[in-house]
Formats: C-alpha cells, structure tokens, sequence
C-alpha cells in the first residue's frame, strides 16, 4: 500500500468476533478539532433540528452546554427551561444500522454555582413518607463548585447538618441522537436513541455506544450534573454548564438494540422504560446480545456468566421513563 493509500484510508479491522469481522470507522489520519459554541438550544430529540455542526468519524469537537434550566456558564438564561440540548451534530457516513461511538474525554463545570431539588421524588419512597412531610415546598437550593478541590459545597443554614460537602463527579445527564420513526421526543426522556439517561456513570473517560436511526444520526449532549447519585432521587443532579470534550467514530453495519457504555473496568447496558423492571429486562437482554456477538459466549454461556456476575444499578427513577443499567466487570470475561 502506497503512503498516499495510507494517509487516506478512512477505515480499519476491528478484532475478528463470532458475526465476522466489523468495519470500524475512524476518519482520515489528519482528524480535525473543532471548536463549537451553540446559539440554540432544543429541548427535543429530533432529526427534524437545523445541524449545528457537520463532522467526520474521528473528529473531536471541544463545546459547552447549558444547564437544566437554560442557564449559560456565565448565568444568564439562553434557553427555555427542560434540558436544552447542544447539538445536532452531524456525523458524516452514519446511516440507519450503525453503531455511534462516542468517546468523553472532557466534562468539567465552567461555572462556581449549581442547583438542585430539595425533596425526594414521588417515585422514590413509599407514599405514606410523603404524607408525612411537614416541609413540603419544593426548594431549590444553591451549591458553591470548588474545582480547585474538586468540591462541590452546601451552605444554607436551614439545612442542618450545615456545611454539606460532596466531592465532584461531572457527568452529562443526556447523550442522544434523533430517534426513529421520525419521531420527536422531549430531553426530559430517555430512550433506546439514548437522551435523558441521567446515568452517574456517564463521565469523562467513559465511551457510549448509541443506534444511528437518522443518516448522520444527529448527536445531541447536555443537563450536565457536577454529581448526581444513583437514581437521581430528588429529580435533578448538581446542575450547572459544562465544558466538554469528545471524539466519534462509527461501526458500520452494527446494529444495536439499546445504548451501550464502557470504561477501564466495565462493559454496560442502559434500559429504559416504565415500569423499572421493564428497563432492567431491555438492559439484560442487550447485554445478553453483546456478550454473545463481541465476545463470543453461546447463548447459555452468557446467561450463566450474567447470573453469576451481572452487577446492576438504577440510572433515574424520576424520569417520564426510569433507567436500569446492567453491567459486567471486564476482568471476568473470556475473549475467543
């Protein structure tokens, strides 16, 4: 091959797995880096939104998002309430059929406040426990980010004890694309396109594998939380604006069923649906699939290594639909 040939060649072999060999898209050797700033915003997921911006597999673009509410890094309101989403981005060659592969190598507060609720969530305790509230109001407070100590601090002297203080975890609470069918669903909901999955896992350093239903699947990311616990029991995580930095690229040919997530330790699968045990089935079974189709397991052979490993976590029970995450250590598996 000449090195003219090598310089434009535009796809490489992953590993051989049990369905054959699969073409992974990574661009040309010359990536581009761009760098995006939004001036809309959108609150749905929607193939039907003007294109933000058109990239190539193995691009990286360096952005921002809003907050929840629709507040900008310097705290101004730029949007209407309800996730607004940066994006669409336009990822060349992705056609219905492929898998997405985003990688997140940056989320970071770009600001010194973020907001939460104050009250559990009506689908999160037993409906005699919100009967006996004697505070009721729906309160939401105000935290003070420290990314110098990576702290994220509390001080309302209403609230006792005084002085809460968590560590940081950044994460994005939505990571999308335009759903099929045509359809238009709103960024308070996830889905089998991905979007308002409010995963605590979804972080810097973490790779999420999304369908492609619409051609250049139409990428959307946004509701960054500066943490958020597992389930997001008071219906918000710490919600402020992010920097943010990724990088695509896309597997031809691959069709998934649900959005899929790695990092160092773990393969995962998020479900969503209501009620919850719907999503945690759509989760097993897409893991079920992957283990079988990536790493070679039969059909019998994933099911055993799932019942005896699988480890499961709640994403959101707050949302329009709740997210299971079904989850596998990388240590255990058996590659063929």
């Amino acid at each position: 091959m000449t090195g003219q040939m090598t310089r434009h060649l535009t796809r490489q072999l992953r590993r051989p797995v049990a369905a054959g060999l699969l073409l992974l898209v990574t661009g040309v050797a010359q990536a581009a880096t761009h760098t995006y700033v939004a001036k809309d915003y959108y609150t749905t997921f929607s193939g039907a939104h003007p294109v933000a911006l058109r990239i190539k597999p193995g691009d990286r673009v360096i952005t921002k998002t809003i907050d929840a509410g629709g507040a900008d890094w310097n705290g101004v309101t730029v949007a209407g309430r309800g996730n607004p989403e940066t994006g669409p981005f336009f990822i060349e060659g992705a056609e219905p059929g492929d898998m997405l592969v985003v990688r997140l190598e940056k989320i970071e507060p770009n600001r010194g406040t973020a907001f939460s609720g104050s009250l559990l969530a009506p689908y999160t305790v037993d409906p005699a426990a919100i009967a006996e509230r004697t505070d009721r109001e729906p309160k939401r407070v105000i935290w003070l980010i420290d990314k110098a100590k990576g702290r994220a601090r509390l001080e309302d002297a209403a609230i006792q004890p005084g002085n809460l203080e968590l560590p940081l975890n950044p994460m994005l609470g939505c990571v999308g694309v335009a759903p099929e069918r045509k359809q238009a669903i709103a960024t308070s909901t996830p889905g089998n396109f991905g979007g308002n999955m409010d995963y605590a896992g979804i972080v810097a350093g973490a790779t999420v594998m999304l369908p492609v239903f619409e051609p250049g699947a139409l990428l959307y990311i946004g509701d960054g939380h500066a943490r958020q616990g597992h389930g997001e029991l008071v219906g918000s995580g710490l919600e402020t604006s992010m920097d943010v930095q990724f990088s695509v690229e896309l597997v031809k040919q691959k069709p998934i069923a649900w959005p899929r997530l790695e990092n160092a330790d773990y393969i995962m699968v998020l479900g969503s649906a209501r009620p919850l045990g719907e999503a945690l089935q759509h989760a097993n079974s897409e893991l079920q699939r992957w283990l079988m189709a990536d790493y070679g397991y039969t059909e019998r052979g994933a099911q055993l290594l799932m019942g005896q490993a699988a480890e499961l976590e709640i994403a959101n029970v707050v949302d329009p639909s709740f997210t299971a995450v079904a989850k596998m250590r990388k240590s255990l598996l058996v590659k063929h």
